[in-house]
């Protein structure tokens, strides 16, 4: 069953308010026994004192609710009296109802059993009752019973639907054509089912199950209707014929003598379902049999169900020649999947062929169906849709403001732009898996071969990250597509491709003998040749015949009205549907032409406005086309084209196009481009790419008119602007295509220029740098030439940050600074502001503070003053970073928080992301660990949600971190030896140094050095981050002293220590990097050096030393002191650093001060032997064997 907007039925709905609804049950005397805890009320309570159940007194025999003091039923008459149980075994309910039957069998099985073995013929047996319970379940009907190879069916009870008889028929029908594709299977030649369905009031039992649901003379009926069939056909009586013609094709068999029947019995032979159910969309004109696709279609019907069943994501991808039967298919799909009892949720979307195509119009008229906007709806109408229909499928608040932002976009109705596909795909797919848990969902992608470039990543990305959803994707395109998706259907998981061949000659005999039983053998012959298998060949012959008045038709058929003895039949399709525009008055003809130049499918009123002539007589002159089968009305509810006029194939519509005159297209272009300005002015960002299409052909008409400049002018900035929506949406690649044919239309060095700048930035987003440089070195040598010093400038810091992403730090900042030291700080420009933003960041990685900090301001100002919540967030974010390195935490803290705020309330994704892993990074500093442990799922469940895969991954790397200080180290290897391979999951990279560190540090504790350096070769070390550089050193620096290289250990130790001024005293890697010299010092013996360590460390307040870093001074103190002879002294700063080890809920950092304080102070000493036990035991819960083995040591001694 389809679900359009609105699709819930009146049962349904009902259901939906009752689910799960328990009653109570009477006991004697009129108290309530409560069946969900057993307990006795008094009369008269509506809800149970124990457990607040409702109560009510039911009769056992109906159900119905009665009064306590009721001795009666109501309804039924049952006695309700005190003391008289009920009959659990109480006899079955009997109504007249209108039901339809179902009876099929095999043909000639029982004599083709007699040769086979016994297994065979039950195994056979048993995979044909299944496919019947299958077939019957899935249109809503009940198997009554198996009577050797016969299936009876039932529709009507227990429940009774208005469509009972539509859905036995097509059963029936689905069920027949199976038989040959399972005779084929078993090796069983010639395997055929004949079926016969009659409608009719009969006797039912309510209650029963299977056998003995129905009794009376239907059921006699539709077994002798069924052994009437012919071999692979399906009879019907005259009252299932009358229930269901709207909807299936049948032909007259007359009146037939049957078993146990007085009178002959008038009988059916249904054909094929033509329609929806209940007729809907069903044509009027000309529908050709479907012949020679039946193994595509059940291939197509299998993987659905495979789809809704497994809930998996599939990608069904048709191609085939213009023409082949590729939107046949899709129709007969259409119509079995609304034949289903389950709600299934069905969306079609057709690429458009303007240029490089429309930027996801396909998906966009997907969500216009559901949300049921028409395409020339008013925006706030749209938007009120827009809202309602993700309120319906969207529970969560914030996801759901989310969601309809992102889809607003894609229907034009939000003016927000994003810099990030990443976030749109993710809100797009996120609101397709809302729909999907309600049920199949349905996504049927027309004309792909006009498909956007994103328009195909989508798909991708759908079938990337859906996986686990019910979600199948029908993809029909011409073999076109490939070259704009090179592979497009092949060579990846969840994909299956399918190519429609041409049909042979006996199928095509057999088409045309279905649409035209008595045309001649010649005339057949001779459009079987021509046709090379292209069923729209002789459809279009057929349709030719019409029009010349040599057929008529013939209820579902059309027969000669006379001698056809010979026909010219034309060469090609094309040349056919061109004798066919031929042969039409001069005014259809020209209203047809006009048509095409507004596309596929149009409005007749804009027709008429465009022509110029009267409404009602556009509209009339159109029917009458319809009538001719050039055209057809879009009537289905669910599409925004509702109402409009279309031509019946595209090709035909491209046929009507190329016979226009060149100077016709280009008057007719540009009245439809100003037409469209006009009717859509200020909201026309859904269309211009159309509008910018229409203009540019306009113009290649006649590029030397007198006009031409003029049109070139026009197309520009119209190909520009059409640049800009597809860039806000994130459609690079797109967006690039139209900024460089706009380029190529450009009058003035300057406008090139600009365009330029816009290509590198579409670059940029497509993360090409390299071509990004490329674009601006051009752009910014025209600005340059022109003496335009100001955009000069700004091209310059653009090729800056180019640099830096290429790799290039230092010559990207040393561009970047020279740049935007040019422009001024006082301008109020977005763009400066993002890049001084930028550069701030830039700037702080490289460990210049000052200069950092001096940008960030410079942005911020202008962020401030210009509202730029994105800027502003971004600016914080890195300002709180350098406030941190300079040992103001909790003024850092602010602006993380308010950076997250501005993010979130700005509903930028990539700003709040930057902001959660800072805050969580922060708050590792402090070793908050539970706090931590929050802003990283907080933010892992936002990088989820909006697909940006480096983002959670680098946020898994904190979990990393925070596994190890609490000891979680068997949680933390694990995370790592899951990791994807890079090829699988690019974005892994970056989260996986930071995952190799701290595996790398479990391993050297336990050691295991050859695990450790194994982990270690994992980073990707850089030469100019500071942050990178001072990990990798106190990484070095562990496993150097794991392997008594001491000195070395102290070297690379320090360095990472010394980096505390370009970070702060709490990164991470300055606090091992202070442990760890300090331990190699202590190693070495060298005082003097743990000496100079500690007095750094003594030298700053206590309030901006983690607390971690007071442990590792008070324990060295404790070494010193008991170096020193100063016991007592030593015990306290042994105890001291225990005692914040503990706090911090780091085990193994506790363990080892407990294990020094015994080695340091003696196995007698009070309180010693307590302290070895736990150290001992921690070591062993960590498999921390060299500790475990130092523990023993110190037990022994």
């Amino acid at each position: 069953m389809l679900t359009a907007a609105s699709c819930t039925t009146p049962v349904q709905e009902r259901r939906a308010r009752e689910p799960c609804r328990r009653y109570a049950r009477p006991s004697t005397g009129g108290r309530m026994t409560c069946t969900n805890c057993g307990t006795e009320n008094r009369p008269g309570r509506k809800f149970c004192a124990s457990c607040g159940v409702a109560l009510s007194t039911t009769c056992p025999s109906c159900g119905a609710a009665n009064e306590p003091t009721d001795r009666f039923c109501g309804e039924c008459g049952t006695s309700l009296a005190p003391g008289v149980a009920p009959d659990e075994r109480a006899a079955p309910v009997a109504e007249r109802r209108l039901v339809s039957v179902l009876f099929m069998d095999l043909v000639g099985f029982t004599a083709a059993s007699e040769s086979r073995d016994a297994e065979d013929v039950r195994d056979l047996l048993s995979r044909y009752f299944d496919i019947a319970r299958t077939v019957v379940g899935r249109y809503g009907g009940t198997i009554e019973k198996f009577i050797g190879d016969a299936v009876m069916a039932v529709w009507g009870t227990p429940i009774t639907r208005e469509d009972d008889a539509e859905r036995a028929v097509r059963t029936a029908l689905e069920l027949v054509a199976a038989m040959p594709a399972l005779g084929a299977e078993a090796d069983v030649d010639g395997l055929a089912a004949r079926a016969g369905v009659a409608t009719g009031e009969t006797a039912v039992t309510l209650d029963a199950e299977g056998q003995g649901m129905v009794a009376g003379d239907i059921v006699n009926t539709a077994s002798r209707v069924q052994s009437a069939a012919p071999r692979g056909g399906v009879f019907v009586t005259d009252a299932t014929r009358r229930a269901t013609d709207a909807a299936v094709a049948y032909e007259e068999v007359g009146p037939h003598e049957l078993k146990g029947k007085a009178e002959p019995l008038m009988l059916h032979h249904a054909l094929r379902v033509v329609a929806l159910r209940g007729g809907e969309l069903r044509s009027t004109g000309l529908e050709s049999p479907f012949v020679g696709r039946d193994r595509e279609l059940r291939l197509v019907k299998e993987l659905f169900h495979a789809s809704a069943d497994q809930r998996r994501t599939h990608l069904m991808a048709v191609t085939g020649v213009a023409g082949i039967g590729k939107s046949r298919l899709g129709w007969e799909f259409f119509k079995y999947v609304d034949g289903l009892a389950d709600d299934v949720y069905w969306h079609r979307g057709r690429c458009i062929a303007y240029g490089e195509g429309v930027t996801y119009w396909a998906l966009a008229e997907m969500v216009r169906g559901r949300a049921g906007i028409a395409e020339d709806e008013v925006p706030a109408s749209a938007a009120e849709k827009l809202s309602d229909l993700v309120a319906r499928f969207v529970g969560d608040m914030e996801e759901r403001r989310w969601i309809e932002g992102r889809l607003g976009q894609l229907l034009g109705l939000e003016d927000r732009a994003t810099a990030s596909r990443d976030d749109l795909f993710a809100a797009w797919r996120r609101f397709v898996e809302r729909i999907a848990q309600r049920g199949p969902v349905v996504l049927v992608f027309e004309d792909l071969q006009w498909a956007d470039p994103e328009l195909l990543d989508f798909i991708d990305h759908l079938l990337d990250w859906s996986r686990d959803q019910p979600i199948f994707v029908l993809g029909l395109a011409r073999p076109e597509i490939v070259d704009r998706r090179a592979g497009w259907g092949t060579g990846r998981r969840g994909v299956t491709s399918l190519f429609l061949e041409p049909l042979d000659d006996t199928t095509m005999e057999a088409l045309l003998h279905g649409m035209v039983p008595g045309l001649p053998e010649l005339v057949g012959r001779k459009i079987r040749e021509r046709s090379e298998g292209i069923p729209l060949y002789a459809v279009e012959t057929v349709r030719m015949l019409l029009d010349r008045g040599l057929l008529r038709r013939d209820g579902n058929r059309f027969e000669p009205t006379g001698p056809i003895e010979d026909l010219d039949v034309p060469e090609t399709l094309h040349t056919l549907i061109q004798a066919r525009l031929d042969g039409l008055a001069p005014e259809d003809r020209a209203l047809l032409q006009d048509a095409s130049v507004l596309g596929k499918t149009f409005p007749p009123d804009t027709l008429a406005a465009l022509t110029g002539r009267d409404e009602h007589a556009v509209r009339k002159t159109l029917e009458g086309l319809v009538r001719r089968e050039f055209l057809a009305v879009q009537t289905d509810e669910r599409s925004p084209e509702r109402g409009q006029f279309g031509f019946l194939q595209s090709l035909m519509q491209r046929v009507a196009y190329e016979t226009l005159s060149r100077r016709d297209r280009k008057a007719k272009h540009l009245a439809i481009a100003r037409w469209l300005e006009d009717s859509w002015a200020g909201d026309d960002d859904e269309i211009v790419e159309v509008i910018a299409s229409h203009y540019l052909e306009a113009y290649r008409a006649d590029p030397e008119a007198e006009d031409a400049h003029a049109l070139r002018a026009n197309a520009r900035v119209a190909l520009a602007r059409a640049g800009d929506r597809a860039r806000a949406l994130a459609a690079a690649r797109q967006a690039r295509g139209y900024y460089q044919r706009a380029a190529e239309l450009a009058d003035e060095p300057s406008e090139e220029a600009g365009l330029l700048e816009q290509i590198g930035m579409t670059h940029r987003e497509d993360g090409d740098p390299a071509d990004a440089l490329t674009a601006f070195e051009r752009s910014h040598a025209l600005f340059s030439e022109e003496g335009l010093h100001h955009d000069a400038a700004r091209l310059s810091a653009r090729m800056g940050e180019a640099l830096w992403l290429l790799g290039r730090p230092d010559e990207g900042a040393a561009r970047m600074e020279q740049a935007l030291g040019s422009l001024g700080e006082d301008e109020q420009d977005r763009d400066l502001a993002t890049l001084a933003a930028q550069m701030g960041r830039i700037l702080f990685f490289l460990g210049r503070l000052d200069d950092s900090w001096d940008r960030s301001e410079a942005a911020l100002r202008t962020a401030e003053a210009m509202w730029l919540p994105d800027v502003l967030s971004e600016a914080l974010n890195t300002k709180a970073l350098v406030l941190s390195t300079r040992d103001r935490p909790e003024e850092s803290l602010a602006l993380l928080t308010r950076s997250l705020e501005l993010a979130r309330e700005g509903d930028v994704p990539n700003s709040a992301l930057r902001a959660y892993t800072n805050l969580s990074n922060h708050m590792m500093e402090l070793e908050r660990w539970d706090d931590a442990a929050s802003y990283q799922e907080e933010g892992g469940k936002l990088a989820e949600r909006v697909g940006f895969r480096s983002s959670w991954w680098f946020l898994q790397q904190h979990v990393g971190f925070r596994l190890l200080a609490l000891g979680r180290w068997d949680e933390m290897l694990a995370m790592i030896e899951a990791l994807p391979a890079p090829e699988d999951d690019p974005a892994v990279l970056a989260g996986r140094d930071g995952l190799a560190w701290a595996a790398m540090q479990i391993s050297t504790r336990r050691g295991r050095l050859e695990d450790a350096d194994r982990y270690a070769a994992m980073w990707a070390r850089s030469e100019t981050d500071v942050q990178s550089l001072a990990a990798a050193a106190s990484g070095d620096a562990e496993r150097l002293l794991a392997r008594h290289q001491v000195e070395a250990a102290l070297e690379r130790s320090r360095f990472a220590f010394d980096s505390r001024n370009a970070l702060s005293l709490r990164h991470g890697a300055v606090k091992d990097g202070f442990r760890v010299a300090c331990e190699a010092a202590l190693e070495l013996g060298d005082a003097d050096t743990r000496t100079q360590l500690l007095a750094v460390v003594e030298a700053i307040p206590p309030g901006l030393l983690a607390p971690s870093m007071r442990a590792t001074r008070d324990r060295m103190r404790g070494h010193t002191d008991a170096i020193d002879g100063r016991i007592e002294d030593a015990d306290r700063r042994f105890r001291a650093a225990a005692q914040i080890y503990g706090e911090l809920a780091m085990p193994f950092e506790r363990a080892v001060v407990l294990l020094e304080r015994v080695e340091r102070l003696g196995v007698a000493w009070p309180g010693a032997e307590d302290d070895l036990r736990e150290a001992s035991q921690t070591f062993e819960d960590l498999g921390a064997a060299p500790g475990l083995a130092r523990a023993r040591s110190a037990a022994s001694s």
